[in-house]
């Protein structure tokens, strides 16, 4: 958690856990800690990691039995990556747009993919910063 980024608290949280769960950090089944736990850990308002929760239980990574708290979905990660699959189509859709209007091949278009994929990414190894996995505040 940081307050130095202009994420609000709340994405913080839903980034962080869905991390540990797509890292295999937090299995199918698991129960996370309770909404109060959390907020009193993370020192922040309960009404902050209810948003959070909500958040999660509506993409599909938790589910909730009330009474008996929230627990890591098992369907989490087929859901997560076909969501992920859909956003890159949409942005390959629009990569395809532009090279056809300016006349870049196919070919140009394969060799500039591979070469922004295979390049190390700053903005992907910035993102990894924000999921420390040794840090005592990390979630969950």
């Amino acid at each position: 958690m940081s307050n130095k980024t202009s994420l609000p608290l709340y994405e913080q949280i839903v980034s962080q856990i869905k991390a540990q769960i797509m890292g295999g950090g937090l299995k199918a089944g698991e129960a996370l800690p309770s909404i109060r736990a959390l907020a009193k850990s993370l020192q922040i308002s309960v009404l902050t990691v209810q948003k959070a929760y909500d958040i999660l239980q509506e993409d599909g990574f938790i589910e909730t039995t009330a009474g008996k708290g929230c627990y890591v979905s098992a369907q989490n990660q087929d859901f997560y990556l076909e969501e992920q699959q859909k956003k890159i189509e949409d942005c390959l859709n629009d990569a395809i747009g532009i090279a056809r209007m300016s006349g870049i091949s196919l070919d140009q278009l394969i060799s500039l993919l591979t070469l922004l994929y295979e390049e190390e990414n700053p903005l992907l190894l910035q993102r990894q910063s924000h999921f420390p996995t040794e840090n005592k505040e990390d979630l969950p």
